[in-house]
């Protein structure tokens, strides 16, 4: 990669990375798709846990901020920049506010689906009102909730959930998989009844060959609600991201992690792959921009994640 666009990369990484409310000046789009480079940008959030409207609280890091409005706000803004973007989420939208208590799933996935969600995968918080809770809730999400590694085949649920998602971008493919948590332990058995927990990295394995090598996929994007990372052998969206070949970026939820930016771990083939969490509640939105190369097709990212408020 050239020097004069590895400094622009510094640059635009430092404006956005600068602030602590949503960013709002120019995007990389702008600087970029002048010299022929495509751009796309994902935008994605994690546990809204039902916040529809902003936190009110005694923490100046919470009060005011979060809440569906803004992401909206936020998505509507970076699209009016770059066309090339997909806002997606990495579960547990259900439980944790009165609009939960009284609507169950319906006002979450109504509002998510009129800003603007493209895609999301499954927490275990979606199992609170068992599958009867989320068979009810689904007629109300006008946007997929792709589910990998979770085997409803003999439950209520069968044939609900794609198992992948291929979004185009001027050209550009953009592969979506979701990996959900063992269920056992965590939800109440009746809650889950004859749902299927499969490995999630052996399907993680499979699933990017399939979206690389079958689908010709240019960006591969995992949804994942595993937990960012932990002590011992349970899989983490970390060991999702160090175990795989194709994936370029793992999408976590559970853990409620704020990070200040993705982790960049290695995989198995030696290349970067970004692992990114965007705390909870919609406090903070992950936003990273994936540059393809004039020419080459070599692609390179720019992150910040952003406090929502």
């Amino acid at each position: 990669m050239g020097g004069s666009i590895m400094n622009r990369r510094h640059f635009i990484k430092n404006i956005l990375a600068g602030g602590t409310g949503l960013y709002m000046g120019a995007a990389p789009f702008s600087l970029l798709a002048k010299e022929g480079h495509k751009v796309v940008t994902i935008i994605h959030t994690n546990d809204l846990h039902c916040h529809i409207e902003p936190f009110s609280s005694s923490r100046e890091d919470m009060d005011g901020k979060g809440g569906i409005a803004r992401i909206a706000a936020y998505a509507k803004h970076v699209r009016a920049e770059n066309p090339n973007t997909l806002l997606l989420d990495a579960g547990d939208m259900f439980q944790g506010t009165p609009y939960f208590n009284y609507f169950k799933g319906e006002v979450i996935l109504k509002t998510m689906g009129q800003a603007g969600y493209d895609a999301g995968t499954i927490g275990n918080h979606e199992f609170d009102n068992g599958l009867e809770g989320i068979l009810n809730a689904l007629p109300h999400a006008s946007f997929p909730l792709v589910s990998s590694n979770y085997d409803f085949k003999d439950t209520m649920l069968n044939g609900l959930f794609p198992r992948f998602k291929i979004f185009e971008k001027s050209g550009i493919l953009i592969g979506v998989y979701g990996l959900g948590i063992e269920l056992k332990g965590l939800v109440n058995e009746n809650n889950y009844g004859n749902t299927i927990y499969n490995d999630p990295l052996k399907v993680a394995l499979e699933m990017e060959t399939f979206l690389k090598k079958e689908m010709n996929c240019h960006l591969v994007v995992c949804l994942s609600h595993l937990g960012h990372s932990y002590e011992g052998k349970i899989i983490s969206d970390l060991v999702i991201g160090k175990e795989t070949s194709h994936t370029n970026l793992v999408i976590g939820g559970h853990t409620h992690s704020y990070l200040k930016e993705p982790v960049q771990v290695k995989n198995k083939k030696g290349e970067m792959v970004l692992v990114n969490q965007a705390w909870w509640g919609g406090l903070m939105v992950g936003h990273i921009d994936f540059v393809f190369e004039a020419g080459s097709g070599r692609k390179s990212s720019i992150f910040a994640n952003k406090l929502n408020g």
